[in-house]
Formats: structure tokens, sequence, C-alpha cells
């Protein structure tokens, strides 16, 4: 859910993704958008060209996986991975270049981690490490709050497992902030944050540094933060086993918002900006993206199989999409921008 935007000094075209022009040979910006999915019924990662958000195309890269998670496209190595809730492990897929018109194809995960997860969701990158969030009994004692946060490097052809943090609270949606890893503490409308997380080497149990509950929030699932405008969203799944009670809660001034808050403490929800009601579709929003140049905010809506996206979110309140598209158990979302 990383935004990246380049100035490129010569102007290139690929049909349907980018568009240019030319001011007297002035240097342009080429600018594309393009959303990532993942989903939990076919495990294919359908890829929308979001660039006009008016006019949509979409691509998929089928895949072996036959459900998945998290989501994540490294425009360096031309590398899509997701986080394999079939095989249990971390699959990339490399050569997928978003400068193309043509990206169906059939692709085989030729960058693997070992298979060491019971039920990953999200996955969060810092350089090299990926950090994925696993959202299984950690203790065996459904009593007991705990999830595991499995660090990997990569390096060539292969996602190596560092070592494995076991969480004090459940876990679902995670993004880093710096070197600060934010998590939700699913079954509870709570944000939690791990300082310094990667500096955690070994193979232990981490307590949360800082956790806060955020006011308005039943159930908070998917994250995301942009650097760009110092944005945090949250989504709210409500009652899970609802289609109707959804929600997403935009965060403006994230950063001071938090520290303000003390440890324990709540964000009070008219500090937020809440999307809801029966015009959002939204039941089960269970990841979300966001496109802080032009405040879009993406959704993978699990329960009524969407994609959706919101343009119009300044004032919050029972708004439409201003984009739905069909995706069964839609997991995950990332956005990308170059």
């Amino acid at each position: 859910m990383k935004t990246i935007k380049t100035i490129v000094f010569t102007c290139a075209i690929a049909i349907g993704l980018i568009s240019c022009s030319d001011d007297n040979n002035s240097i342009a910006q080429v600018e594309t958008k393009i959303l990532f999915t993942s989903n939990n019924a076919d495990g294919n990662v359908n890829i929308y060209n979001v660039t006009n958000i008016n006019s949509v195309s979409k691509s998929t890269l089928t895949t072996t996986a036959t459900a998945a998670d998290g989501v994540y496209y490294d425009g360096d190595e031309n590398l899509v991975v997701q986080a394999s809730r079939s095989s249990l492990g971390l699959e990339g897929y490399a050569g997928v270049s978003i400068a193309t018109s043509a990206i169906n194809a059939t692709v085989t995960a030729n960058v693997m981690s070992g298979l060491n997860m019971t039920s990953p969701r999200e996955v969060a990158v810092n350089g090299d490490f990926y950090v994925v969030a696993d959202n299984a009994d950690a203790d065996g004692n459904s009593a007991t709050s705990d999830g595991r946060l499995f660090i990997y490097t990569k390096s060539g052809n292969n996602f190596t497992l560092r070592n494995t943090i076991t969480t004090d609270i459940k876990l679902w949606g995670i993004i880093f902030i710096g070197n600060d890893l934010y998590a939700v503490a699913d079954t509870t409308n709570e944000l939690a944050v791990y300082s310094n997380f990667l500096n955690n080497t070994s193979t232990t149990t981490l307590a949360a540094t800082k956790q806060i509950a955020v006011e308005g929030i039943v159930r908070t699932h998917g994250l995301t933060y942009d650097a760009m405008t110092d944005t945090m969203i949250l989504t709210d799944i409500g009652d899970a086993g609802s289609g109707t009670d959804g929600g997403f809660h935009v965060i403006e001034n994230f950063n001071s918002k938090f520290s303000g808050t003390a440890n324990g403490a709540t964000l009070a929800v008219n500090q937020q900006t809440r999307v809801a009601g029966s015009n959002t579709v939204l039941g089960n929003p269970v990841d979300v993206a966001y496109d802080g140049a032009t405040k879009t905010v993406f959704i993978a809506e699990a329960k009524n199989g969407k994609i959706l996206a919101f343009n119009n979110i300044s004032n919050g309140g029972n708004i439409a999409p201003v984009y739905s598209t069909d995706l069964a158990s839609a997991s995950a979302v990332y956005f990308y921008s170059e």
C-alpha cells in the first residue's frame, strides 16, 4: 500500500496503462496508478489500472494458489508477492512489469519462502524484510489474545525466515511507518505499535509498545498509511456475519493524534472521519489502500465480494463508491504508482 512517484525524462506510452504530455519538449511526469488485489476464492492476483477511476481496466495473473491474502508489488524488481493461504508461504511472481499492455498471464511462483505459516494475512515490507501477520491461535488457548509475525528476508529467489515474533494481540492488518510496525488488534477496536520492530532479531514474545482504542470502530481489520498526507485509514468490519454494517475511518494528522493519545486511552471519534451506511456496500471491509494525491480509498470487501473505491470522503457519512467491481472473497489490496 505504498505510493511511489518517479520523474521520468523521456516519454513512453504503454497502451491502457500510462499517458504523457509534451509541452515544448519539457520534462513530463508520467504517472501510472495500479491496484493489486488478492482473494480467497481462486488465489489469482487481479490488477486494476486506476489511473482514471472513470475508466478502469483489469488484468489477471493466474496463479497456482487457491486462496491468498496480503499482496505487494516491488516496481524495482517487477515482482508481485502474495501470502498464499493454500501453500502457507510467501509466493513471488517475477517479471510482472506494469509498463506493458498485456499483463494477463498464467504465472508460477519463482521467488518462494518455506511453508512456515498457519493462517497468513497481511504483508508489510521494509527494504528486504517481508513481515507476514498470522492470525492463528499461537498458544492453543482461545481465551488469550495472541498471533505471530513471520519475518522473512529476501535474497535472490528466496524468502528466508529470519525469526518469528509472538504478539500479545490477535493479528490481521499490519503496516510499517518508518521502522515502527503498526498492527490492528483483531476482535477489538484497537491499534498497536511495535517500535523499531526489526531490531527484534530472535524468536520471542513481544508486547506492543503502545496500544490505543479507536472510538466508533467495532472490529478493525485493515489499515493503511500515506506518508505524503500523514493519513491513516482503518477499516471496521462490525459484525463479521453482517453484510451491511462495515465502514472505514480516516485519521488525518495521524502522527500527532496517535502521539497525543496515551497508552490505553481512546482516540475520539470527532478526530476522525467515518464512512459507513447502506449506500457504501461495506459489509466486511478486510483491507484498504489509499491514493493520497487524489484522496481515493480502495477497499477489499470480503462479505459482498467487491473491490470498491471512494474519492468523496471529506465529510464522511453514507456515501456511494465511485467505483465498484465484483471480486469474490476479496482479501487484500495494494496501491502502487510511478
